[in-house]
């Protein structure tokens, strides 16, 4: 199979040198990759700003804002079989970075923010009906519900509800939703024997679209 990985945050600049980011480590993504690369799989990872080294056996490209991560998913996306994102993405940019570092002031500054790009949802429109897409869902409020809301919504055959607690832990503890099918809870466990899981999941999607 051909997988394409996506890990990390993005990072959106307001003016030469701040930006706004989120804690994610990357350490799912890159361990999805890894992975997948073990079990003989062609695997692109699009990675954000992280601290982990690249992959063995991995075609990595590093990427800082949700634009830039956003064309490398398209530019990657129609030559894969299965897209894993893990990322997170940035829901919102500042409108107008400054093109200067910003002197500090006594005076409150505004700074206003537009929505990024709804990467998942692009992807989930591109999406062939042999292709596989599966999505991560970070919520810590009525969680469920959303996190089927956006299976449905984003055209995703699978998605991973993903507490706050995994955010930079070696550990995780995810709950699968299938399309059409009932949630399932995994156990808490390493994020290497998770992603292990999550890889033999998406052999079993691929091999299921291709027959259909």
């Amino acid at each position: 199979m051909r997988i394409l990985v996506t890990a990390g945050p993005t990072r959106e600049p307001f003016d030469s040198v701040r930006f706004i980011s989120n804690p994610s480590s990357g350490k799912m993504g890159f361990a999805v990759a890894a992975a997948a690369a073990a079990r003989g799989h062609t695997v692109t990872l699009i990675a954000g700003p992280v601290g982990l080294p690249d992959p063995k056996g991995v075609r990595t490209i590093h990427v800082v804002s949700s634009a830039e991560m956003a064309r490398a998913c398209k530019r990657c996306f129609k030559a894969s079989d299965v897209v894993v994102m893990t990322a997170a993405v940035c829901d919102y940019r500042p409108s107008r970075p400054a093109p200067h570092k910003l002197a500090k002031s006594c005076e409150p500054r505004e700074i206003t923010l537009v929505p990024t790009e709804d990467i998942l949802a692009s992807l989930g429109h591109m999406k062939t009906p042999s292709q596989v897409l599966i999505g991560f869902a970070m919520e810590d409020r009525q969680p469920r519900r959303k996190a089927r809301a956006k299976l449905e919504r984003k055209n995703l055959d699978a998605i991973f509800l993903n507490g706050p607690a995994n955010i930079g832990s070696d550990q995780a503890e995810v709950e699968l939703l299938v399309r059409g099918g009932r949630w399932q809870p995994w156990s808490r466990a390493g994020k290497k024997r998770v992603a292990d899981r999550i890889v033999r999941l998406a052999e079993r999607l691929c091999a299921h679209a291709v027959d259909k």
